[in-house]
């Protein structure tokens, strides 16, 4: 394998507002990918670049395998895609670095310990539906606050039935693609089951 190969950092903060320096801080790196988004979303532009820009040699540093991956399953299969390559892929919290000549344990840990991730995501968003369900029980679950006004999401309408992108849109907004594309498909800012 090439020593010579870049240090590839990949970031992912659920929102727009988080600090993203605390989970790389203190590596050295020739390049970082960040995406702001939900882990549960397949869709994370910043990973997929990341995956064309690494190449033989090169290794990826990720701060823990629940920033990498949405599951068991989507974390053994970037960690096998990269690695076929000829790409470490190192988890700084785990300790853990991963080469595809990795021996029955080390691939075993890998399983373990993105289980043990999926495991208590679920048991947050389980907690958080609880806490949620209970609050609205006692009459103080407000919701989130919608991203646009209603005068908002009349003028981001007519904008669109105008013929102005839903990316340029969202811009002028400063709201996300999604959520603007829901503005104009429903009229309000509809979420997904997630």
């Amino acid at each position: 394998m090439n020593s010579q190969g870049q240090r590839v950092g990949y970031v992912r903060v659920s929102t727009a507002d988080q600090n993203t320096a605390r989970q790389l801080q203190g590596c050295a790196l020739d390049r970082v990918f960040t995406d702001r988004v939900s882990g549960r979303r397949a869709d994370r532009p910043q990973l997929d670049a990341l995956r064309a820009f690494v190449r033989e040699g090169d290794t990826v540093l990720v701060h823990s395998m629940d920033r990498l991956a949405r599951n068991l399953d989507d974390l053994r299969r970037l960690v096998r895609e990269l690695t076929e390559q000829g790409v470490q892929v190192s988890f700084l919290q785990e300790g853990l670095t991963f080469t595809g000549e990795d021996s029955p344990m080390a691939t075993l840990l890998l399983s373990v310990m993105g289980a043990c991730a999926e495991f208590e995501r679920a048991l947050i968003r389980e907690r958080q539906a609880e806490g949620i369900a209970a609050a609205k029980q006692r009459g103080v679950y407000q919701g989130r606050r919608p991203a646009l006004t209603t005068a908002q999401a009349r003028e981001l309408a007519s904008r669109a039935a105008g013929g102005e992108s839903v990316s340029a849109l969202a811009r002028d907004f400063g709201i996300s693609r999604q959520t603007a594309h829901n503005y104009v498909r429903y009229g309000h800012p509809k979420t997904s089951a997630r």
